[in-house]
């Protein structure tokens, strides 16, 4: 008998009607479809304040929907993750979503008097499906992925979470509906191949 193999899909593009959301619902079918469990969380949908507004210095009360949302994290065995770049980087809403939800204890914890820390989201893997106006070739060679950096290495890894698998899709701006439309596909195609690995 396969293993369960929980998979939670985060959209990170703010709208509902975008390539990235229905990037993300098409790789979420292709999961599912191949016998993966699946959670979908929409951070446009979520009520929650994305400025941390203290650093870790103060306060700040989780609020329900991302309480809820480290529960599906600490559930998920694979995160998948769908976001535009913007200005070289995600969205500010995923960052702020990020920001409140990845905090010491959760996340990650420093180690006293030490300049190590523990990684406290080990034993699961990653998955971006990030899209762009930019060619994907400008994006690596003139600009050098400052996005897929920052989420890869001092977010995901820094947490323990990796391998970490980058998909890059672009130039968004110029692309035909045919292609979108093969984008769209090829999300499908790769949850389709990452629900099939605990089959």
């Amino acid at each position: 008998m396969a293993e369960q193999h929980n998979i939670l899909v985060i959209l990170g593009h703010p709208a509902s009607d975008s390539l990235c959301a229905g990037m993300a619902r098409a790789y979420a079918e292709g999961a599912q479809n191949a016998g993966a469990q699946l959670r979908f969380l929409e951070v446009g949908q979520l009520a929650f304040d994305a400025v941390l507004r203290a650093g870790y210095r103060g306060e700040q009360s989780l609020e329900p929907d991302l309480l809820a949302a480290r529960e599906d994290i600490t559930w998920a065995h694979h995160l998948v993750w769908v976001y535009p770049i913007w200005w070289g980087a995600m969205p500010a809403l995923l960052k702020g979503f990020i920001d409140r939800v990845f905090l010491p204890g959760f996340a990650f914890r420093y180690r006293k008097g030490s300049s190590l820390w523990d990684r406290l989201l080990a034993g699961r893997s990653a998955e971006l499906l990030v899209t762009m106006d930019s060619p994907p070739w400008y994006f690596r060679w003139v600009t050098r992925m400052p996005g897929h950096h920052q989420m890869k290495k001092a977010i995901l890894e820094f947490c323990g979470i990796r391998p970490v698998r980058i998909h890059s899709f672009g130039p968004v701006r110029s692309a035909s509906a045919d292609r979108l439309a093969q984008w769209v596909d090829k999300a499908r195609q790769l949850g389709q191949r990452q629900g099939m690995r605990a089959a």
